[in-house]
């Protein structure tokens, strides 16, 4: 364009009202904290404080309870989260007590009551994380992912900061019947490309998942309990263990024959499995493996010494989850035992349902020992 045209006299309005707004943010308190957030910022001082009051009095709670005491830390440390859930704020513990709901009336409300509109919800969290500047979480049961698919994958498409609260990640909420109760839908969510999907087993790690899904530069689900688990992290704090995808939660205490792999509730289950094989001298390690997506990004050496490449007859791999046991070749080998439910659920109290599908300690231990027992036959 020629030199004293007028484009240049075009660009200067626009020029004047950011030297404007410079001065503005330059002179407000709070510019330090809005640069923050437009960066995509999240403070995550709150989580080791909060870490190590959970190891010193470690609490038998669900995951989707635990979610909300996580919450409570980081709603007061990471002032751009927005909340919300799908008619389901009771269930999805998803609103902690400093958090007003956004109305017509309140525009400084970060919380949101979405209503039944599951796919609303997600399109609306979309929206605001490209928009930029907030962090939006929002929640419903693990099943009704069938409801808003198009839109985790429109976030996983677009890199979109999105943190979904999946709750009732099981056949473990028992009474809602199969209807309720999501078989196939952590392994569905975990095919989708560049979304990460979180399914902790107690409230460290629950702590530690929702730290990853805040500073992580795309989409998470967090699939949580409705029932109660007892603790399984149970030292000191320090790294977050998580991070890596799956760890060695227990090393074996004899001759290692068996690694037992499970996520989330079964992770206890696990932990029940090894004592009895133990105590039969089998030696047995767990690994919590949160999730896999991590897992997989993992360097080879890392992913060799958790899950090593050993003879079938050496080392059998367990997979243990309350799920679809499809896919789970990828961790446990061909000549693996898969346990989980290819098939819908049943309507009963949690505890028989587990012991109905066998997701219980003594009957994985009496499958694990009679494949071990069939191999040294042969």
């Amino acid at each position: 364009m020629p030199s004293g045209s007028s484009g240049s006299t075009q660009a200067r309005p626009g020029a004047s009202a950011h030297a404007e707004w410079k001065q503005r943010l330059d002179a407000s308190q709070a510019g330090e904290e809005f640069l923050k957030r437009v960066a995509g910022q999240a403070d995550d001082s709150w989580l080791k404080p909060y870490v190590d009051k959970l190891v010193a009095d470690p609490p038998t709670v669900a995951t989707r309870k635990a979610s909300e005491m996580a919450l409570e830390a980081i709603n007061a440390a990471v002032p751009s989260t927005i909340g919300g859930s799908a008619d389901l704020t009771g269930s999805n513990n998803t609103k902690t007590k400093g958090l007003e709901p956004l109305t017509a009336d309140n525009y400084a409300g970060r919380y949101i009551y979405y209503g039944i509109r599951e796919f609303g919800m997600a399109a609306a969290m979309n929206g605001m994380a490209l928009h930029g500047g907030v962090i939006p979480y929002g929640g419903t049961f693990l099943v009704f992912t069938d409801y808003c698919r198009p839109t985790i994958r429109l976030s996983a498409l677009q890199r979109a900061r999105v943190i979904y609260v999946m709750t009732h990640d099981s056949i473990g909420l028992g009474e809602d019947g199969p209807t309720h109760q999501p078989i196939e839908h952590l392994q569905s969510l975990r095919a989708m490309p560049g979304l990460e999907v979180f399914r902790p087993a107690d409230a460290v790690e629950t702590a530690e998942c929702w730290a990853l899904a805040l500073a992580s530069d795309g989409p998470s689900v967090l699939a949580l309990t409705r029932q109660n688990l007892k603790p399984v992290r149970t030292g000191a704090g320090g790294e977050n263990l998580c991070a890596r995808g799956a760890y060695r939660l227990k090393a074996a205490q004899g001759p290692r024959k068996a690694i037992l792999i499970a996520t989330g509730s079964e992770v206890e289950i696990a932990l029940g499995v090894a004592e009895r094989l133990e105590a039969q001298g089998i030696g047995a390690e767990v690994v919590s493996m949160p999730c896999t997506e991590r897992f997989d990004a993992q360097s080879a050496d890392y992913r060799e010494d958790i899950l090593p490449d050993v003879s079938n007859r050496e080392v059998l791999r367990v997979s243990i989850e309350a799920g679809a046991t499809f896919g789970w070749e990828r961790y446990t080998g061909l000549h693996g035992l898969r346990i989980g439910l290819d098939r819908y659920g049943v309507s009963a109290p949690y505890e028989d349902a587990y012991e109905h599908f066998g997701l219980t300690p003594g009957a994985i231990a009496h499958r694990v020992i009679d494949t071990l027992e069939k191999r040294e036959a042969k």
